[in-house]
Order: structure tokens, then sequence, then C-alpha cells
């Protein structure tokens, strides 16, 4: 059964953003050759939050894109670039990407924060993810081959 992730960071400068966003498009770039990787979705929140939609045909090939290449490179400066930073992961019946509200809906129902070494009140105070608004599309990623 197919596997949705998404992610909700928030870049705590802009000062990171240049960086972050070449890490984004070697990441993606990386998802899009990945066996496995069926559609995904680059999307933004705000100026300085940004969301990541993914869907992957088992647990096992969303976890071998996690632990190589341009991702496993990008996760620990993540922890310095973010001050927000939450996961959400589930099953789904089909390889379709959920829209932006049930992409939102999903965060704050079964989403998790993670660990970041600056973070905001918010974050700090945070049962759950901290998403505020629907975010918007920004570049929809197909599977490439290698």
């Amino acid at each position: 059964m197919p596997i949705v992730s998404l992610t909700r960071l928030r870049i705590r400068s802009l000062r990171f953003l240049p960086t972050f966003y070449l890490s984004t498009l070697a990441s993606a770039r990386q998802a899009q050759r990945t066996p496995g990787f069926l559609v995904g979705l680059l999307a933004y929140e705000s100026a300085r939050v940004y969301w990541t939609f993914s869907v992957w045909s088992d647990k096992a090939a969303m976890n071998e894109y996690r632990g190589a290449d341009a991702h496993r490179r990008a996760m620990p400066k993540l922890l310095e670039w973010c001050d927000e930073a939450s996961v959400a992961h589930f099953q789904t019946e089909n390889s379709d990407l959920p829209n932006c509200a049930q992409a939102l809906e999903r965060m704050v129902s079964c989403g998790r924060i993670t660990k970041v070494r600056h973070p905001s009140a918010e974050h700090k105070q945070a049962i759950v993810a901290p998403a505020r608004r629907e975010p918007k599309p920004s570049l929809r990623l197909k599977p490439k081959s290698r």
C-alpha cells in the first residue's frame, strides 16, 4: 500500500534560503530518480515556510531515499536552518497526492514536530505540528529514469 510523506519546514532566517533552495532541488531530483517514488509536490505556506509532499510505493522505498545522497546530506543542516519542522506519514489507498487542504488536515491530525536547534516559541509549545494555513503548490515532481 502506498505511503504519503509530508514535511513542513520553517526557515529561521532569510540568510539560509539560498542553500536551503539548492538542497531542496537536489533532494527533489534524487527523489525523482529513486525506485518506488510515485509522485511529489513542493509547496509553500509563506516566504519562510515550505512543504514537501511525496508518495512512495512502500515504506522501504521512502526509507531508502531518506538515507541516501542529497537528502541524507541536507538533514543535519535542517537542524540549524529551521526553527519549526514537522512530518506526517500515512498509508493511502492509491498513489494520488493529497490536495493542499488534505495535507494541512493530515499534518494537524497526525503530524509530529521534529527536533530543531533553535525552536520558535510555537515549536517549543506544540503538541501537534504548528501548521497554520494551507500550503500553495509550487512544483510538481514525477519519477524520472536513472
